[in-house]
């Protein structure tokens, strides 16, 4: 028994749903529309505010399928009507993040500057503060692409554990290591 698969989506207000002939999934909200194709093995029901997953056997593929595709539908209704966000960070000296319309520019300490297209559905946003790390925050109402955007960025400087510098997380930690012990007299 999946207890996530089963678990019906409550459709907030402003949210439609809609189901084809070829099962896929269609969620139309106040920030956008996302579709998702799902397995025959899937059945999907909407029944007034509520999206049903049922499963037509009792393979253990099918029972896999069934929490997954609950999950992505319950991630389309829910970036449809309140959307995501992701606040990156940079630490380390010299670390800057600047932005020209879907184009990131950062310096993370190479010999060049970094320039990264962002997708049109993300929406881009660089912040500089005194006294604090730059930061960039992400926003879209896709939470796969999102989350893909943001460790692609990431990749570009992951966080090291002997000095911390990298691209983190906001609210993220990271366990340093104490490095080389001091050499014996």
């Amino acid at each position: 028994m999946s207890r996530i698969g089963n678990t019906p989506v409550n459709i907030p207000e402003g949210v439609a749903v809609t189901v084809s002939k070829d099962n896929v999934v269609t969620v139309k909200g106040p920030r956008g529309e996302l579709s998702q194709a799902v397995d025959q093995a899937i059945k999907v029901n909407v029944e007034g505010n509520e999206v049903k997953l049922e499963r037509t056997g009792e393979q253990r593929s099918q029972k896999a399928l069934h929490g997954l595709y609950r999950a992505l539908i319950n991630n389309m209704v829910v970036g449809v009507s309140e959307g995501y966000k992701i606040i990156q960070e940079l630490v380390g000296v010299g670390y800057k993040a600047s932005h020209n319309g879907q184009v990131l520019e950062l310096a993370l300490g190479y010999s060049h500057n970094i320039f990264f297209e962002i997708p049109k559905e993300v929406k881009l946003e660089t912040v500089t503060e005194r006294g604090k790390n730059p930061a960039i925050v992400l926003e879209s109402h896709d939470k796969q692409l999102i989350g893909q955007v943001a460790a692609k960025i990431r990749s570009l400087r992951k966080p090291e554990p002997y000095k911390g510098k990298g691209v983190i997380y906001r609210g993220e930690v990271i366990r340093k290591k104490a490095g080389k012990a001091a050499a014996a007299k």
